[in-house]
C-alpha cells in the first residue's frame, strides 16, 4: 500500500521549500523565469499575450509584449513565495509587511456586526496577508483541496494555522460562511475564478463568463462590510499591502449585478499594475463561443473574442 502520510517524499520536499528564506525563493523564481522568457519553453507567454489582447487591448502591441516578461516573473515569484510564506510563522509573515495602506478602513470595518467580506484577485503575492488578519480576526474560507494528498496536508496545516476556518467548496461550506458573517465574522473570497460547476454569464472586461456570484450574495444578503485587499512585492525582501473600500453600488441590484461592482474593481486594479496579475489563467474560454480560444491561431481568436464582446455590447444596449 502506498504511504500518504505526511512523511513522504512530497511532503518533506515541500518542508524543505518553505524553509528557505525568501531571498531564495525570489532567486529561483528569476532564474526560472529568465530560462522561461528566453527559452520559450512553455505556451506561458502565448496565454498570457491573448489574455492582454482580450482584456487590454487598449495598449499597442509593444506594451503587451513588455508586461509578459515582467508578468511571467512575477507569477513565478509569488508562487516561490508561497513557500516561504507558508513555513513561516505568522510573526515573522507579519514582519515581513512593511507596509500598509488602509489599516484604518479595515479596523473600522471589523467592528460592523454584520461581519466582514474581504474581496482578494489573483494577484500579486496575496497569501502573506492571512497572517495579519489573522490578529484581528477569525476566518472561514473556502478550501478545495489539493489533488496531491500530501501537498494538501502542507497547505491546509499552513492555512488552519493562521486562525482560519477552511471549509468545503459546497453549500454546506456556504452555509458555514453565512453563520460566520452573521456572528460577526470575517471571509476571504477569490472571486476571479471559473467555477467548477454552475455560474452565471458575468461580463470580464467587457466578455460574459461563467462565473460565482457568491461574492456579491453573501454581501447582499449579510449587510457584511466589504473590502478589496492585495499585496506587492517590494524591493525589499518585504511587500506593501493595501486596504481598499468597494463601491457602495455592491449592496444594489442583484447578485449578478454586485459581481459586475467587483469585477469593476479587479479590472481597474489590472490597469494600474497589469504586470502583477496572474496572466497565465486561462479565464476567457468560460464562454461556450470562446472554449477553444486558446486553441486557435491568434488573429482568429481574437476575431471570435470581438463578436462575441459587440453581442455583449448590443445585448447591453437593448
Amino acid at each position: 500500500m502506498t504511504d500518504h502520510t505526511p512523511t513522504d517524499t512530497t511532503y518533506r520536499l515541500l518542508k524543505f521549500l518553505s524553509r528557505q528564506p525568501i531571498q531564495i525563493s525570489r532567486f529561483i523564481a528569476r532564474m526560472l523565469a529568465g530560462l522561461v522568457n528566453f527559452l520559450k519553453m512553455s505556451k506561458t507567454s502565448d496565454t498570457i499575450r491573448l489574455n492582454l489582447q482580450i482584456a487590454l487591448p487598449e495598449l499597442t502591441a509593444a506594451q503587451h509584449e513588455e508586461i509578459i516578461p515582467k508578468a511571467i516573473h512575477n507569477e513565478l515569484t509569488s508562487y516561490f513565495e508561497f513557500f516561504s510564506i507558508w513555513g513561516a510563522d505568522n510573526h515573522k509573515n507579519i514582519a515581513r509587511i512593511h507596509s500598509i495602506n488602509g489599516e484604518q478602513i479595515l479596523q473600522e470595518a471589523l467592528k460592523a456586526p454584520e461581519g466582514l467580506v474581504l474581496i482578494v484577485p489573483h494577484f500579486g503575492t496575496w497569501e502573506i496577508m492571512n497572517a495579519y488578519l489573522a490578529q484581528f480576526t477569525q476566518m472561514t474560507i473556502l478550501y478545495k483541496p489539493v489533488k496531491n494528498e500530501s501537498a494538501d496536508q502542507f497547505v491546509r496545516e499552513a492555512r488552519s494555522r493562521e486562525q482560519a476556518n477552511l471549509v468545503p467548496t459546497d453549500e454546506s461550506g456556504v452555509r458555514q460562511i453565512f453563520k460566520a458573517l452573521k456572528q460577526g465574522g470575517t471571509t476571504v473570497i477569490l472571486p476571479d475564478h471559473t467555477p467548477n460547476v454552475g455560474g452565471d454569464m458575468i461580463p470580464y472586461f467587457g466578455i460574459p463568463l461563467t462565473t460565482s456570484n457568491l461574492s456579491a450574495k453573501l454581501i447582499q444578503k449579510t449587510k457584511a462590510k466589504t473590502l478589496f485587499l492585495y499585496a506587492l512585492r517590494n524591493n525589499d525582501l518585504g511587500f506593501d499591502m493595501h486596504i481598499e473600500p468597494i463601491d457602495e453600488r455592491i449592496y444594489q441590484g442583484n447578485a449578478n449585478e454586485g459581481t459586475g461592482v467587483i469585477f469593476e474593481a479587479i479590472e481597474n486594479l489590472i490597469r494600474r499594475y497589469p504586470e502583477h496579475y496572474h496572466w497565465s489563467y486561462k479565464r476567457f474560454k468560460a464562454n461556450p463561443e470562446l472554449d477553444k480560444v486558446y486553441h486557435l491561431k491568434t488573429d482568429e481568436a481574437l476575431e471570435v473574442v470581438a463578436e462575441v464582446r459587440a453581442k455583449a455590447i448590443q445585448a447591453e444596449i437593448v
